[in-house]
């Protein structure tokens, strides 16, 4: 069995974070692992409280798994300051770490912020160059690049924009916009346009975290990149899809959806 390890925040509320890590990762037949970053006070209706781990502790939490049950790819979500970011980035270079998928993730889906301002900085110059992949939303290449994305010229030309600034395969998500759900995977060659249908719902909540989770376990299992990208991308439709109604604002996505 592959092994996944997912370091990002906690979740309670289990649309998001490392709960929807830990879903996705064991719905795709792989072990999932954690370290976890943050503890927040979350749920549909928006993000409440963070509380950090220690970048010590999260350092300590890093050395259990990779000295015990090295993973085969790793997916890096909330990670809200320099010094845990500093602490993962030394650890996944003393590792070697492999396969590892960056999800930038700034604003939950809720509206709430995720990131300290001086995390963003470290975030880019530390775990970006140190990734397979990294999976912006709109919202998010937009404030990496400093650059507005209206249309999908916009999308390659931020792509083009991120590759040359981090040299490493970026992936723009394309779920902002209204009239379709394209993403954009660009290998610094090559544009690779994964076709989405758009789903008329609210019940959006942790679909980037799930995408770069399942796009962690394609990788893990040797799929190439873009094979990887497109059934993660498949796996979170039909996640979607297969709508539960949880809660009272941007509900979670059906992470069981292939769980008969």
């Amino acid at each position: 069995m592959k092994t996944v390890l997912s370091i990002a925040g906690s979740d309670p509320s289990g649309g998001a974070g490392i709960q929807a890590d830990i879903k996705t990762i064991t719905s795709l037949k792989s072990y999932a692992m954690s370290v976890i970053t943050a503890l927040t006070a979350q749920n549909t209706t928006g993000v409440f409280s963070i509380e950090e781990a220690s970048a010590e502790f999260v350092g300590m939490q890093l050395d259990a798994v990779f000295s015990d049950i090295f993973p085969d790819a790793v997916k890096v979500g909330m990670v809200s300051n320099a010094s845990i970011i500093t602490e993962i980035a030394q650890k996944l270079k003393k590792y070697e770490a492999k396969n590892i998928v960056v999800d930038p993730v700034m604003v939950a889906t809720s509206g709430g912020k995720l990131i300290q301002d001086n995390a963003a900085m470290a975030l880019s110059d530390l775990l970006f160059p140190l990734s397979t992949l990294i999976t912006p939303n709109i919202p998010e290449a937009e404030a990496l690049t400093r650059c507005k994305i209206n249309n999908k010229d916009d999308m390659e030309k931020s792509a083009e924009i991120l590759f040359q600034k981090y040299n490493t395969n970026i992936l723009i998500k394309g779920g902002h916009f209204d009239n379709c759900s394209d993403d954009l995977l660009y290998d610094g060659k090559e544009f690779f346009w994964i076709r989405g249908k758009r789903i008329d719902t609210k019940n959006t909540h942790g679909t980037g975290c799930t995408l770069s989770s399942a796009i962690a376990c394609g990788l893990a299992k040797n799929l190439s990149l873009k094979i990887a990208v497109e059934k993660a991308k498949a796996y979170v439709f039909n996640a979607i899809s297969n709508n539960i109604s949880l809660g009272k604002g941007n509900g979670p996505i059906n992470h069981c959806w292939n769980i008969k």
